[in-house]
């Protein structure tokens, strides 16, 4: 005999769940027995014992959604993502001169939005990602030369 405590509406009540026959159930609740039947019209439960994952995302045209870091290219200065995330904005484009503390993109990672500084003073010779892509941590961003 199974026994459980439920508290219901601030009482405590002890309830011992005997033998089921059919669908009649032996049910004590506080030392009192009862008869409870059960419905019938209930469905055996799948359990799915491990689940797949799922593919991940690809473009239109059959490419991954996520970027791959890029080798870094001769003299330029290259701008990496610091953490996974989403890439929300890019305030600047080809050929714009910045500063080292100039927000060059602001990405989304963790349900926060992070600015992503230049981090030398130059001019952007490449962007890499656009708006909605999503990056993986040390993928190539951009190059300041």
């Amino acid at each position: 005999m199974k026994e459980y405590k439920y508290k219901i509406n601030g009482n405590t009540y002890k309830v011992a769940i005997g033998d089921i026959e059919g669908n009649i159930a032996q049910v004590e609740v506080n030392g009192m027995p009862y008869k409870v039947e059960l419905s019938e019209d209930q469905k055996p439960v799948k359990v799915v014992s491990s689940v797949k994952a799922a593919p991940a995302p690809r473009t239109a045209t059959g490419e991954k959604v996520i970027s791959k870091p890029a080798a870094a290219t001769g003299s330029a200065f290259v701008v990496k993502a610091p953490l996974p995330g989403v890439v929300l904005s890019i305030p600047v484009k080809v050929g714009d001169t910045v500063k080292a503390a100039d927000t060059v993109l602001v990405l989304e990672a963790m349900k926060m939005e992070n600015a992503i500084h230049a981090g030398r003073d130059g001019v952007v010779k490449t962007i890499n990602v656009n708006a909605g892509d999503s990056v993986l941590e040390g993928g190539t961003l951009l190059t300041i030369e």
